[in-house]
Formats: C-alpha cells, sequence, structure tokens
C-alpha cells in the first residue's frame, strides 16, 4: 500500500509540473498571437485559425490529475469561438435590428400623426456593440493569462502530500459506486416497490409493459418513481402536469404532496401554471429572461406583487368569476443570445424608466421574505400604483380564501357537535 501511494505522489507531482511548464508556453503564445484580435480589420477566418491553435495549448496544459478542475481553462475554447461568432453575427444583424426599428419606429409615427395613440410600444433595437464585443474577445485570452500566472506564482506552495491523499480518497469513492451493485432482483423488487408508492395499480403486470401501453398520468407516475430510486433530498419537478387533463393534474399534484409528508422531501417546482404554483408553493421565485425577478412566500407573491411581470402574470389569467378582459403582455421575450442592456423586461413594461433601459435593476426589499427586481422599488422612483385588474383580482383571490377558511372551520366545528 505504502509504494502505491508512494507511485500516486510521483505520478500526481509529474502531472503537475507538466502542467506548470505548458502554462508558460500558453502564455507565451498568447502573447504573440493577441495582436491578432486587436489590430488591423477583423477577419473571421484568422480569429478562428488562431483559436483553433490557442485552444490545443489550452487543453493540452491543463493537469489531468487534479482533484479541483480549473474552471478557465476547461471553458477557453467554448468561451472564445462563441465571442467570435457574437462579434461576427452582430454585424449583419445590427443592420437587421436597426431595419426592423426604423421600420415600426415610422408606423407609430404615423399613427401618432392620425391623431391616434399606439397601444403598444417599439421594441427597441438590440444592437451589439461591436467594439465591446471585440474587447470581450480579448478579456477571454487576458483571464487565462492572468489565471495562469497565478498558477505558477503559487507552484512553490504545492503540497504533494496533501494532493495524493485527496487523490486517493477520490479513487476510494469511485470504486464504491461501481461497487455497489445490486442483483436483477433486487432491482426488480426495488422498483415494484416504487411503482406500488407512486399509485401505479398492479405493478406486477404494468412492470412488463411498455410505456405506450400506459396512460399519460401512468407515464408521470413512472417518471417520478425512477426520480424516487435514488432516495433524493430533492425534488426537481419540471412542468409535471403539462399536456395532462385536469382530473390527471390533480392526481399527480395530490401525489407530489402525499410523497413531499412521507418521504420529507423539498420540491422545487417548475411551471408557467400559477394555479399549480398557488396550491403547491410555500415560497415562489417568477423569473423572466433566465433571472429571478421577485421572490416571496406565496402570500407575497399573490396578495402583494411588485414586480410589473408579476402584475402582468396575474392580469392575464383566466377568472372565472369575471367577464373582464384578458389583458396580454405586449412585444416579445428578448433574444438572449443579444441580451438586453438593461431590464430585460423593460421593453414589454408600460411602467418602464430611462434607467430600465441602461441598468439591470437590483433585488430591493420589501419585507423579510420578499423581495423584487424592479426600479420601481428605488426611494427617488416614481409612485406607481398596480393596475386596476390586478388590485381586484387580488381582492377576488383574499374573499375566495377568506369562504374556504370559515367553510373548513364550519366543517369542524360540525364533526364537534356530532361527536
Amino acid at each position: 500500500m505504502l509504494s502505491f501511494i508512494e507511485d500516486v505522489k510521483k505520478g500526481i507531482v509529474y502531472s503537475f509540473e507538466k502542467s506548470i511548464e505548458k502554462k508558460k508556453d500558453v502564455i507565451e503564445l498568447i502573447r504573440a498571437n493577441r495582436a491578432a484580435y486587436v489590430e488591423g480589420e477583423p477577419d473571421k477566418k484568422l480569429y478562428k485559425a488562431t483559436a483553433k491553435v490557442l485552444s490545443e495549448a489550452v487543453k493540452d496544459s491543463i493537469d489531468k490529475l487534479a482533484i479541483i478542475k480549473d474552471s478557465t481553462a476547461y471553458t477557453f475554447e467554448p468561451s472564445l469561438y462563441r465571442a467570435i461568432d457574437t462579434y461576427f453575427s452582430a454585424i449583419p444583424n445590427n443592420v437587421k435590428e436597426q431595419k426592423r426599428y426604423d421600420k415600426e419606429s415610422k408606423k407609430i409615427d404615423k399613427i401618432t400623426a392620425r391623431g391616434k395613440t399606439p397601444d403598444y410600444k417599439v421594441v427597441p433595437a438590440k444592437i451589439i456593440d461591436l467594439d465591446l464585443a471585440r474587447q470581450n474577445i480579448v478579456a477571454i485570452l487576458d483571464k487565462i493569462v492572468e489565471s495562469y500566472e497565478k498558477a505558477i506564482a503559487t507552484a512553490e506552495n504545492f503540497d504533494a502530500e496533501k494532493e495524493t491523499i485527496a487523490t486517493i480518497d477520490f479513487l476510494k469513492e469511485k470504486a464504491q459506486a461501481v461497487a455497489y451493485r445490486v442483483t436483477r432482483m433486487v432491482a426488480k423488487n426495488k422498483a415494484l416497490k416504487l411503482m406500488e408508492e407512486v399509485g401505479i395499480p398492479e405493478p406486477r403486470k404494468r412492470y412488463r409493459q411498455y410505456p405506450f401501453q400506459f396512460s399519460g398520468g401512468m407515464r408521470q407516475r413512472i417518471v417520478i418513481a425512477i426520480a424516487l430510486a435514488a432516495n433524493p433530498d430533492i425534488l426537481i419537478c419540471d412542468e409535471p402536469t403539462t399536456a395532462l387533463d385536469v382530473t390527471i393534474q390533480a392526481q399527480i399534484l395530490e401525489l407530489i404532496n402525499k410523497l413531499k409528508k412521507e418521504r420529507n422531501l423539498s420540491i422545487i417546482f417548475i411551471t408557467h401554471d400559477l394555479g399549480v404554483v398557488a396550491n403547491m408553493a410555500d415560497r415562489i421565485a417568477v423569473m423572466y429572461a433566465g433571472k429571478i425577478v421577485e421572490t416571496g412566500t406565496a402570500e407575497d407573491i399573490f396578495y402583494s406583487p411588485a414586480h410589473p411581470y408579476t402584475w402582468a402574470l396575474l392580469s392575464s389569467m383566466p377568472d372565472l368569476d369575471t367577464d373582464e378582459k384578458l389583458e396580454a403582455i405586449p412585444g416579445t421575450p428578448p433574444n438572449m443570445i443579444y441580451p438586453p442592456k438593461g431590464d430585460a423586461f423593460a421593453a414589454r413594461n408600460k411602467y418602464a424608466m430611462k434607467i430600465d433601459f441602461e441598468l439591470q435593476p437590483p433585488m430591493f426589499e420589501i419585507s423579510p421574505t420578499h423581495k423584487a427586481a424592479t426600479w420601481l422599488l428605488h426611494p427617488d422612483a416614481p409612485k406607481i400604483d398596480m393596475p386596476k385588474i390586478v388590485a381586484d383580482r387580488i381582492e377576488r383571490m383574499k374573499n375566495l380564501a377568506k369562504e374556504k377558511a370559515e367553510e373548513t372551520e364550519n366543517g369542524n366545528e360540525g364533526g364537534q357537535n356530532e361527536q
């Protein structure tokens, strides 16, 4: 065992030293080729050819035996190629966007000239700053040079003993994972138990059937059983009720609630169905364009929404208690390949201010449990009341919740009187 540990140590030291030598070569190579991205007219072929040479050198310089991976080195190639593609695709796209913006602006001007008020806003042109896009390419090169210089400067502090122990522990953990095998009979029994747990009748018969022989609800139960097979602490449900009819949706949600209590699970629900959110969630995060724009308890979000996007979602919900017209959210979602400069929702937000198109808003704290990313919450922002349609809907939801609570209370009292 001691000789094995010594051999591991030698291998780790050798791999580390070789990696440091090659990192020095990469720094020299990048400095020699940096000018290709800075000087002269941009040349796509030259940019791609240089990127290929640099990417190969960076790959070769990675210490393959390091337990903690260098994310800067591992992401260098895709980051560099993406930055180059962004620059060169922006050249024709900028022209198209400007033409589209000019055309739509002329339409608005014609409507205004007739004395009418347009019922929509022109989405601002998504223009990529070419100088900034070119600087982003160079920034990726500078970032890896900085990372490698830091690695070279701290190389003398390399603790071979510590790295050897960490590597052996890592290998032991991986070996244990492979060694943990179950027989076919054990696996089958576990599968049958899971099928029974998620409410599939006749699990022994169903075990040998194909997916096309299952209904949509049954297939969803099987997916839940598969997710539970590893005994997770957190269950992530991504649109679990999509494409299911209302009755089956209710059954699946009831099943998830049952499993949550029985297994003491935390559940992350990803859904567009606000009805599901209202019935299932303790805490809610509202997302737009890949960013969380509002967080809070279910009561915070449904009774005291603060972000214009949350207002828009609530006002676009169908409601059987009113015949008022549904409000659609104007405009279209932003193209996240070319993300907007400021708040991603600004172009669709009729309450947007100038700053919304310039800066992304931070999260403003409304209460210890409630936060929202909107400049409307800034102390210097004008006071904006939520739309009347949202306020009316919240009032109806509160009244409905109050009625249900009273019904439950009366039912409990009736049961006690009978006893």
